[in-house]
């Protein structure tokens, strides 16, 4: 089977996040169906980025187009953007699915349009803020004092804290293992763009101890909760956000009530053939909770 490595969310190799890609290959009887977890959670460990995206056809007439499903180092995730951008990605320039594609996936139908300016749109869920007090610990572990902090709901599964400034964001240097106290996933830090003639509005940086992450290089996931709370300060429904990483990358938003739009570019870097095939003996392997990336 084909296997890819592409960088999600930048128009350059070797930056924004990269992510596996593997589209799968129908059964001996033409139908479709995922594999063995076990030997998906064990490609995803060997691949060894953020994510990796196992996609196969659905009959046609139906909902969707796609299945699709993510998985960490470490485990299933619940909704991921940059490696469904990354899938769309792949489908779109290969040929395989050239047009607007349905992905039926654990967080409901995700829609990826393809634009012509050569970008993507994903259509995701908003995911829901409930603010709450900054947890005891969370100023220590960061290294900065949050002004906010915001539950994002089950699908994201983060801890949002709002920081003074961009500056603060881009010196964070945590104490991640201790980040994974506080949230399903882990810990979102933004605060609002010095200069936005830079072309951004926002920045973020993401950690998440607890699906294997120490600090996930742009999250698509992220933006669905990060949209919804710059939106409402800044009172525009389409903003830009800089995920400040070291790999960097740039995410735009476009809030639509309970739905958001995250747009963005990728590039294939890897291109190879998976020889490991799921009618191999896998093992045994323990089952790991899900969460969101």
């Amino acid at each position: 089977m084909r296997i890819r490595i592409v960088d999600a969310f930048t128009d350059r190799p070797f930056a924004g996040n990269p992510a596996g890609v593997l589209l799968l290959d129908a059964l001996p009887d033409g139908t479709w169906a995922f594999p063995d977890d076990r030997w998906l959670q064990r490609v995803a460990t060997e691949v060894n980025h953020a994510e990796t995206a196992f996609a196969h056809r659905l009959p046609e007439g139906g909902g969707a187009d796609w299945a699709l499903r993510w998985f960490t180092p470490a485990t299933e995730v619940n909704l991921c953007g940059h490696a469904t951008l990354a899938t769309a990605h792949v489908l779109h320039s290969t040929g395989a699915h050239p047009g607007q594609v349905r992905f039926a996936t654990r967080s409901g139908v995700l829609v990826a349009t393809p634009e012509a300016d050569g970008s993507l749109t994903l259509d995701f869920p908003t995911a829901p803020l409930t603010e709450v007090e900054v947890p005891d610990g969370v100023a220590e572990t960061l290294g900065a004092r949050p002004l906010a902090a915001f539950d994002t709901g089950p699908n994201v599964g983060d801890l949002l804290v709002v920081l003074d400034d961009e500056k603060t964001v881009h010196a964070l240097a945590p104490g991640h293992r201790a980040l994974g106290a506080h949230s399903a996933r882990g810990i979102i830090a933004t605060a609002e763009a010095e200069d936005p003639s830079r072309g951004y509005d926002f920045v973020s940086r993401c950690f998440f101890p607890n699906v294997g992450i120490a600090e996930d290089p742009v999250t698509g996931s992220a933006h669905t909760a990060l949209a919804p709370y710059w939106s409402g300060r800044l009172g525009r429904p389409r903003l830009t956000g800089l995920q400040a990483s070291p790999r960097s990358g740039r995410v735009g938003t476009e809030l639509r009530g309970e739905r958001t739009l995250l747009s963005g570019r990728a590039v294939t870097v890897i291109d190879g053939e998976l020889h490991a095939r799921p009618d191999q003996a896998v093992g045994s392997q323990s089952t790991l909770p899900a969460s969101s990336a």
